[in-house]
């Protein structure tokens, strides 16, 4: 890759950082820096030492993605969007270990997608506390476009060439690799990761490998979970049949039964079960073991159950049930045949608008897309998805129909999704419910009143394929709402009925917190802000009393630390930092020294000329116990830790990092 490019770079441990702009921008290269910094600590605990001498962001000319051997090479675009930084860049950085330096070996099945899927995108979301949100979503959207002859064994995924061989190539194998860990244990998992790189590194290595690694660092036999989830096509599919419940000695018996109800075989399966009971707030969690496709589970427990859920955290590969999820956009463009209804009716230039719109939904997931005009379909199919265009469709009917159950309101001249109100005119909305001939089809909507937002609208409707509904604003068109419609009809949960057959509709209790496989080190030092504080907070200060010589030398520690931090001195004189003047004090007599110890980031836009943004601290506190403190406190240091050296602590812990990743 040559070009003529504006090079940063930053040293961390044996490895340099680098980026390569086309363009000059230290804020946005400084960020990218840190992040590299962040990341190659995280991974190098969690696996191994990094294999390269660097790691380099180079901006590409068009927008691209690509993972090199100690590089990615990323459109101007992309790497300025604010979400990218904690989500694709460490997923490219991990390929460093996983497919740049043990390399997988194609012929027995990829494995590096999944792998590091896993301990990129889903360890950040576990870092974010919605780890379990992005399993759902990897399990639904397995269940909305892997069909039929598209499934196929993680022995066989090559590489990603449509939305289908991705659920299985990274989604399935992320998910093998999420349950192998519950059952080993975090502790186990890790020694797993770090012995598969330091048996493999810069070797072709296969699933066979990852399984004699986690093997010896387990000594457990795992034959049946490799055979089972990578060399077997498909998923199981669960339904909790009946929950029943009696008085048993000091608490209650609960009789479960569970079926697997996919066509194939059985599976050995470890089901997560909660239960929630009357009068707990937490419930009680448990795993059962389920080797039949029928199993009765027996449990007893120290309240009265209410509620029993099967996996609800997502931590099962499973195909999903229909009645688990919400509709979705993923559910009409994962279908293998897709019906575009256009809109008669609507006026010449729109009526063209969406049939190039329709164009581009043949290029989003369907193998087949076919276009007819509303006048010319005499009734609504059950066998295929269904877009419907324009709110002037005849058949817009069916979408309300579709709709029902729903917390949405059309009306003439605006849309009500729950109390969020939409505008028509300047705004595009996209709904999906369940086909109404066919609850395993959906139905889509898309309607518009600007015909020039339609083309962007089709290029972006595929990456919200996990949403029900969206409106965007503007012929660009930006997105200003989104969301999912809530599940009302799940097979895996149950409500434990009363003696006389009736239930209550209660909400599931409080599950365990978790813990994430790993931290990314803090952006902030603890142990600098500690030193910080204690420094300030020493007896030699004095309690940092107005006046006092402790506070002058509390002044000259953090003018010191503004200057190390590479903040420039804005003082009353050239090169200092301080503003100083006098004032009179009540209680304390003459007049009193005072000083702001002042540093700053200078700016370099012009448009912004003039204006400032001021970060403050004060750092004196009740010296020997004037002016406020109780009487028998008088006389004595305080040292003032908490008010306000952790304040002035953290002002110089965030004045280094805005230095280095700030360009205002």
């Amino acid at each position: 890759v040559a070009a003529r490019f504006s090079e940063y770079s930053r040293r961390t441990g044996q490895v340099s950082a680098m980026a390569f702009l086309r363009s000059p921008d230290e804020g946005l290269a400084n960020k990218y820096l840190e992040a590299t910094t962040r990341y190659i600590a995280m991974y190098e605990k969690l696996i191994g030492p990094y294999p390269y001498k660097k790691f380099a962001l180079v901006e590409n000319f068009w927008e691209t993605g690509f993972g090199m051997p100690s590089f990615t090479l990323l459109g101007p675009t992309v790497i300025r969007l604010p979400f990218i930084i904690n989500s694709s860049y460490p997923h490219e950085i991990l390929h460093n270990w996983w497919g740049n330096s043990v390399f997988p070996e194609y012929s027995s099945g990829n494995w590096s997608e999944g792998l590091t899927a896993y301990l990129s995108d889903h360890l950040i979301r576990e870092q974010q506390g919605s780890a379990a949100e992005y399993r759902q979503t990897t399990l639904q959207k397995y269940a909305d476009y892997v069909i039929g002859e598209r499934e196929f064994p993680l022995t066989e995924f090559r590489s990603r060439h449509s939305t289908s061989s991705e659920a299985v190539g990274y989604g399935k194998a992320l998910m093998f690799f999420h349950m192998l860990r519950r059952e080993l244990g975090d502790k186990t998992f890790i020694a797993g990761l770090h012995d598969f790189y330091r048996r493999n590194k810069f070797k072709f290595a296969s699933f066979g490998d990852i399984r004699k690694s986690f093997e010896g660092v387990s000594e457990k036999r795992l034959a049946a979970e490799f055979d089972q989830w990578v060399k077997r096509a498909g998923a199981p599919m669960i339904k909790l049949v009946s929950a029943k419940t009696e008085k048993e000695g000091d608490g209650y018996s609960l009789a479960l039964t569970i079926e697997q109800v996919q066509v194939d075989d059985k599976y050995l399966l470890q089901i997560p079960v909660a239960v929630t009971m009357e009068g707990e707030a937490k419930a009680w969690q448990t795993e059962a073991k389920v080797d039949q496709k029928r199993a009765e589970l027996h449990f007893h427990l120290p309240s009265k159950p209410a509620r029993v859920d099967l996996d609800p955290e997502f931590d099962l590969f499973r195909r999903l049930d229909l009645g688990e999820v919400p509709p979705a956009i993923s559910q009409a463009l994962g279908a293998k045949k897709m019906l575009v209804i256009l809109p008669s009716s609507a006026d010449g230039a729109m009526l063209k608008a969406y049939r190039n719109f329709s164009s581009l939904l043949k290029r989003s997931g369907p193998d087949e897309v076919e276009v007819i005009l509303d006048t010319d379909l005499k009734e609504f199919p059950a066998d295929r998805s269904v877009t419907v265009l324009g709110r002037e469709n005849l058949f817009f009917d069916k979408v309300m129909k579709a709709l029902v159950g729903y917390d949405v309101k059309v009306m003439q001249k605006n849309l009500l999704i729950g109390k969020t109100e939409i505008q028509y005119g300047n705004h595009s909305i996209v709904l999906t419910g369940r086909n109404p001939e066919n609850r395993g089809m959906a139905v889509m909507f898309i309607g518009t009143g600007l015909s020039e937002a339609l083309p962007g609208l089709g290029r972006k409707l595929p990456h919200y394929h996990k949403y029900s509904y969206l409106a965007f604003e503007g012929g660009e068109p930006v997105n200003i709402a989104k969301g999912r419609w809530p599940v009302l009809d799940s097979p895996m949960t149950a409500f434990v009925p009363y003696e006389d057959g009736t239930f209550s509709n209660v909400v599931m209790g409080a599950l365990a917190p978790r813990e994430p496989l790993t931290l990314l080190p803090p952006a902030f030092s603890k142990e600098r802000m500690t030193g910080t504080i204690s420094h300030l907070a020493k007896t030699e200060f004095g309690g940092r009393g107005l006046g006092t010589e402790g506070l002058e030398r509390a002044a000259e520690y953090i003018a010191e630390r503004f200057k190390e931090a590479g903040l420039e001195p804005a003082g009353d004189e050239k090169g200092s930092y301080y503003q100083a003047w006098e004032e009179n004090v009540e209680g304390l007599g003459n007049a009193v020294r005072m000083k702001n110890v002042i540093g700053v980031i200078p700016g370099k836009k012009p448009a912004l000329s003039g204006q400032s943004v001021v970060v403050g601290a004060h750092y004196d506190h009740l010296g020997l116990g004037w002016p406020d403190v109780r009487e028998d406190n008088k006389g004595k240091m305080h040292p003032g830790a908490d008010d306000n050296a952790s304040g002035v602590a953290l002002l110089i812990e965030l004045a280094g990092e805005l230095r280095k990743n700030l360009s205002p």
